[in-house]
């Protein structure tokens, strides 16, 4: 019919795979080149000759990456929709709005806000003869709208998990090791930016160590249980990169999720209790992304009196070796039981 005929003109395709896997594997993308790179660079500047003309210099560069997350995420979501120029680069103030808007809820709010403004942008697009001022003001203008009535409630979609982890470090710490962990390491998964969650709730102690925990269970976890499929290029995407690279495959099959959630169940505790690691709000909720959060770790625990050779057996151990083999053996059991399948954990990099 006629609509059907407008909207494929218009290459608006409303499917799960367009916006579930397309679109949130590309924010993924911008998440990493904005953000966390910005916050590798700026943690290698804090510690590597602080107060050095270096110093200042990578505080100032990771500042500006940073500071346009909201724009890249949004960008990168107008590319994985094959947004019109106009419409693409007019995203990058909707991203930016809602990343301001929207704090620890500020990626969900982009995913959200940018996949609908983007699609309206496209209906406009080139409708008109002054196509130069319509498109890009009613991207604009629309974004903005729905980042203002939309990012506050996924700011408190998000402050109310923060809500749940301060919930959780009353608790006895066995339960909290375990909560945390997971908890925190589901969020650096998903579209939602365990960095500044954790930053927000201001996270510090044992419960910003389980934390950093969970997260590390995440990457290096799906790291090596996608070995096989990913190579080494895989591994370092997403062992010192993100793992939020597999939430297109996770939302294909869920049971490729339970291999790094059981294991940070399995190591949380363990860091709370037996061995009392901590961390900073900085590096809690990064995981091994640029390695800032064993940077992080090995500050606050050297600080804290513990010994440097202590340290550094603690982070090898819990954050990147047990990891690696705990998921890596789960993942496999899963693969011979038939739940997980070659090529499940494939990525396009």
């Amino acid at each position: 019919n006629e609509k059907e005929s407008f909207l494929k003109r218009k290459n608006v395709i409303i499917s799960f795979k367009r916006y579930g896997i397309d679109a949130m594997g590309s924010m993924a993308l911008g998440l990493f080149a904005s953000l966390l790179i910005g916050t590798i660079i700026n943690t290698i500047g804090q510690n590597i000759c602080p107060g050095s003309f270096v110093s200042e210099k990578l505080l100032e560069i990771g500042g500006y990456a940073t500071s346009v997350t909201g724009a890249a995420m949004a960008l990168a979501i107008g590319y994985a929709l094959q947004a019109p120029p106009l419409v693409m680069y007019s995203l990058c103030a909707v991203g930016a709005a809602c990343n301001a808007i929207g704090g620890s809820g500020g990626p969900l709010a982009v995913f959200f806000v940018a996949v609908i403004t983007c699609e309206i942008g496209k209906l406009v697009s080139k409708e008109t003869k002054i196509d130069i001022i319509v498109t890009p003001a009613v991207t604009v203008i629309v974004g903005v709208v729905l980042a203002m009535l939309l990012a506050p409630v996924c700011k408190n979609i998000c402050n109310a998990l923060g809500a749940f982890i301060g919930w959780a470090t009353d608790l006895r710490p066995f339960w909290m090791g375990m909560i945390i962990s997971v908890v925190v390491g589901i969020v650096l998964t998903l579209p939602i930016s365990s960095a500044a969650l954790g930053i927000i709730l201001n996270l510090s102690g044992i419960a910003a160590g389980a934390a950093t925990i969970g997260c590390c269970a995440q990457m290096i976890g799906f790291a090596t249980a996608s070995l096989r499929e990913n190579g080494i290029g895989g591994l370092l995407a997403q062992g010192i990169g993100t793992s939020m690279l597999q939430v297109p495959n996770i939302v294909r099959k869920p049971l490729i999720w339970l291999p790094p959630i059981i294991t940070s169940a399995i190591l949380g505790p363990i860091s709370t209790v037996v061995l009392k690691m901590t961390n900073n709000a900085i590096g809690s909720g990064m995981g091994t992304a640029g390695f800032v959060g064993p940077m992080m770790t090995y500050k606050t625990m050297t600080t804290g009196g513990t010994s440097a050779v202590t340290v550094i057996v603690m982070i090898l151990v819990m954050q990147i070796i047990a990891p690696a083999f705990l998921t890596y053996f789960i993942s496999e059991a899963m693969r011979r039981a038939g739940l997980i399948k070659d090529g499940d954990m494939k990525l396009d990099i």
